[in-house]
């Protein structure tokens, strides 16, 4: 009789453990790690996905109050040294990568062009100022003078004056006794005719007198009356001829002595024009006001030689060049007997301790920045370095507006592109001399703006 056969769960736990004993794949063998690993692993990953989580909030926090670029450099405010005269160089006293001091001689120039210049302009300031003290002193004289010369332009128009006083009266009187000349004349000139005719009379008288007597009819005594009488008649007849030619002297006397006084009228009235052109020449403001131009002239001649001696002093100072601020010699662009022109670069100082930094960042991030703000840098020259900076200034138009060819989007070739922004950003303190920051450094800048 057959048996039957009962199995029990235990036998059949034993009959699956059997089964799951069999040799299994290497995925198989994978899967089934040993629980203890698998712990480690789980809570490794979990560890991780905390780290994932707990850096992830933080860069997201970050990220979220920040704003940053990658266009970001180093710069500074290059100081340009520049000859202002044309020469040779003569000497250098410094090299490139030297630091300098304000003030610090850098190089010579040849200065026996500029001393000659100098010597000729110190010269002519000189001479200058030498016309300037005698116009000076002309218009000093002038003054002087000038009130002497108005009193005796002002005498001799007085004695001019006087004199045609005189003259006048002169003329007067010859007038006066020219008239009485002429009347004297007149009379004596009227006595001839009257003599003249006594004596033609007395003459007749004698002849027939003569005659009576010769006949017997009258005395002797009675012809030599009438001689006498016809004597008398040619004496007072030749008086009368001489009156009568003094008194045409006298005439002519009286009137050259008229024409005289007439002439000394004349004179005088000259003599008073001569001296009234003297004094309106004496009392003229035009001769002070010519020696004033003279010595206003004279001064601006003055002022004109200091000026070019300035220029001389300027020319022979400039012989000596001078660092004009701190920093490091970056470009050294002469060399000993080089002939250099004016405003030709020698030197460029770069000042270390003034460095800034230029940050380009788009336009659509600087809705929220403000001067003032702070700002994380890091330099890629210093890995792992971190900066501290504020925002200084936010650039009043975009770099695309300062360039040689901006854009002309009026044209119809119009090619939408996000444009930059310069943001200058300063350290917040000195410049570190373990880790300088140099104009030209590539930084990455992160301005918080919550």
């Amino acid at each position: 009789m057959s048996s039957t056969s009962v199995e029990t769960p235990a036998a059949s736990a034993d009959a699956n453990a059997s089964v799951s004993r069999e040799p299994q794949t290497p995925a198989e063998q994978g899967n089934g790690m040993p629980s203890g690993r698998r712990r480690v692993l789980m809570t490794v990953g979990a560890i991780v996905a905390l780290l994932v989580v707990i850096f992830g909030t933080k860069w997201f926090l970050y990220a979220r109050a920040h704003l940053g670029t990658d266009d970001a450099i180093v710069d500074a405010d290059i100081v340009q040294v520049n000859s202002k005269i044309a020469e040779r160089v003569e000497a250098i006293y410094t090299d490139t990568n030297k630091s300098v001091r304000k003030g610090q001689l850098l190089a010579r120039l040849a200065d026996r062009d500029e001393l000659d210049r100098l010597h000729a302009a110190q010269a002519a300031l000189s001479a200058a100022q030498a016309q300037a003290n005698q116009a000076s002193v002309g218009v000093n004289l002038t003054l002087s003078t000038q009130g002497a010369q108005v009193q005796q332009g002002q005498g001799g128009v007085g004695s001019a004056r006087a004199d045609i006083l005189g003259a006048q009266a002169n003329l007067s009187g010859a007038q006066a006794q020219l008239a009485s000349a002429r009347a004297q004349a007149h009379a004596a000139d009227a006595a001839v005719p009257a003599a003249e005719a006594s004596l033609v009379k007395a003459r007749s008288d004698l002849r027939r007198t003569t005659q009576l007597v010769g006949e017997g009819a009258v005395a002797a005594s009675q012809l030599d009356a009438v001689r006498a009488e016809a004597a008398g008649a040619l004496a007072q007849y030749q008086q009368a001829q001489q009156n009568a030619k003094a008194a045409d002297a006298a005439v002519n006397a009286a009137g050259d002595r008229y024409r005289a006084a007439q002439a000394g009228v004349e004179s005088a009235q000259a003599a008073l024009a001569t001296a009234g052109g003297k004094l309106a020449e004496s009392s003229t403001p035009f001769k002070v006001a010519a020696q004033q131009a003279q010595a206003a002239a004279a001064q601006a001649q003055v002022k004109n030689a200091k000026a070019a001696l300035a220029q001389a002093q300027s020319a022979v100072a400039y012989t000596f060049v001078y660092a004009p601020s701190d920093g490091v010699i970056g470009e050294k662009n002469i060399t000993i007997g080089q002939m250099v022109a004016v405003g030709q670069m020698l030197f460029a100082i770069v000042p270390l301790d003034k460095i800034y930094i230029t940050a380009n960042y788009k336009e659509t991030q600087i809705a929220g920045m403000r001067p003032g703000q702070h700002v994380d840098i890091a330099v890629d020259a210093y890995k792992g370095e971190q900066f501290s900076g504020h925002v200084v200034a936010i650039g009043p138009a975009t770099g695309s507006t300062f360039s040689i060819i901006p854009a002309q989007n009026a044209t119809g070739n119009f090619v939408k592109v996000t444009q930059r922004i310069p943001v200058r950003i300063e350290l917040d303190g000195p410049n570190p001399p373990q880790t300088p920051l140099r104009p030209g450094m590539n930084v990455v800048t992160n301005v918080k703006i919550r």
